[in-house]
């Protein structure tokens, strides 16, 4: 069934849409199965009431109803972890062989290109991506132990700016841990994260000093007021343990602010005794995971001309079992890292669903695109329910298995109560950053 259009009016009600208990109050999804049939009514860009279509409606209005058949209601995608400054030169980028190291060479040489017009043009060009798929909230890392950091910084600064109240923006600053092993240039990277409000951040390697590396970092958040997000183990290295460290600096310096972790392969080829003193400890941490599947499976023991033996996913069962907050990213999008993906979260959950076995029953895991990560931003919380704004998905889909069947792409994406036009950029747009072009 195509969705037809809906009404072009300030008030409406929407009957009969299929939405996922995840996403509802207490009492309205005190319901067996996964889905709950919903009378949903928008009024003034708000969601002004939500009934089951069952129990007869008490929030009818004189205003215009919609039949929705069943189709399926989401709140908007936030995207917790992406890489919007390497995003969209795949078709620049020298060739490689897929590995992680070649692909960061790859990165590399094209970062000759990175001034701030380019990285801004690419970088929005994701953005749009994301906001035509039904994205509402997106954290972005940026490389920033380069010569190009201010720039992509301040490309940030200015997409923040622009796409206020349609995307909320925040930026994370990527820097490989070894580096940070000089106190001045990690003063610097902490002084420059904290000047464009962002989070501080680093991808965990075993080098020398690491535990000391990772107190400073955490010091240099405290003394200035930041959050913390790690990449952390990208690797099937089982000596890989940051994790654990990470967690035990936390636990140690009583770190009050918000950490996400991200990752976390190794954790999956770790004896059990490691694994659940790892676990045990990033639970009373407080640690928030978002797991990166679609890079981890393209990444991932990948060595040229042999099959890979593992899926590169980490323990995501056994930390929902400690009640460790879960999230799912997109991750690199057409990069030397990830030459595929469109800023498309439903995309990234059918395949995180499918690696990870997150169904049967699917439960509240499609929280995990939605609100779950917009707890670990700091952001005000988003369900289908009175009060909340009426910023929402339709998908003419009426099931899990109707949804992840097809791309969905004639789902309708509401804003402020109103359908809106955002239309996918054409990607000849970005011909004009090739070679060729310049």
């Amino acid at each position: 069934m195509a969705i037809a259009d809906l009404p072009r009016a300030d008030a409406f009600m929407l009957r009969r849409c299929s939405v996922p208990k995840a996403f509802l109050a207490p009492g309205i999804a005190d319901r067996d199965g996964d889905i709950v049939l919903c009378d949903v009514q928008v009024a003034a860009g708000k969601i002004v009431g939500v009934t089951r279509s069952d129990a007869g409606s008490g929030i009818l209005a004189s205003c215009p109803e919609v039949d929705m058949a069943r189709a399926m209601l989401w709140p908007c995608f936030t995207d917790l972890h992406c890489h919007l400054d390497k995003g969209q030169i795949v078709d620049r980028a020298p060739a490689c062989d897929g590995t992680f190291l070649a692909a960061l060479d790859s990165v590399a040489v094209d970062r000759a290109y990175w001034d701030r017009n380019d990285t801004q043009f690419r970088m929005d060009f994701g953005l749009r991506c994301a906001f035509a798929h039904g994205c509402d909230a997106v954290r972005t890392h940026l490389d920033s132990d380069h010569a190009t950091a201010l720039a992509s910084w301040e490309a940030f600064a200015d997409l923040r700016d622009q796409w206020a109240g349609r995307i909320a923006l925040q930026a994370v600053s990527l820097v490989q841990v070894g580096a940070l092993a000089d106190p001045a240039l990690a003063r610097a990277v902490a002084e420059r994260t904290a000047t464009f409000g962002g989070v501080l951040g680093a991808s965990t390697r075993q080098v020398p000093d690491l535990p000391a590396i990772i107190d400073h970092l955490f010091l240099l958040a405290e003394e200035r007021g930041l959050d913390l997000d790690f990449h952390v183990d990208e690797t099937s290295d089982p000596a890989a343990t940051a994790l654990l460290l990470i967690a035990q600096t936390a636990i140690r310096r009583r770190f009050g602010g918000r950490i996400v972790v991200g990752h976390c392969c190794s954790l999956a080829v770790q004896d059990e005794p490691l694994v659940d003193w790892t676990l045990d400890a990033v639970a009373q941490a407080g640690l928030s995971v978002v797991i990166l599947p679609v890079l981890n499976l393209q990444l991932q023991d990948r060595h040229p001309g042999r099959t890979p033996r593992w899926r590169g996913i980490t323990l995501i069962h056994e930390m929902r079992e400690r009640g460790i907050p879960v999230a799912i990213g997109g991750d690199n999008v057409r990069d030397p890292l990830h030459p595929h993906g469109d800023h498309d979260m439903l995309a990234v959950f059918r395949e995180a669903l499918r690696i990870g076995h997150l169904d049967a029953p699917v439960g509240d895991w499609p929280a995990s695109v939605t609100g779950v990560p917009r707890a670990m931003m700091g952001l005000p919380a988003r369900q289908i329910g009175a009060g909340h704004p009426a910023d929402f998905i339709l998908f003419s889909a009426r099931t899990y298995s109707e949804l992840l069947a097809r791309p969905q792409a004639d789902r309708v994406v509401v804003r402020d109560g109103q359908q809106s036009t955002a239309r996918l950029p054409d990607f000849s747009a970005l011909d004009v950053l090739l070679p060729t072009h310049r």
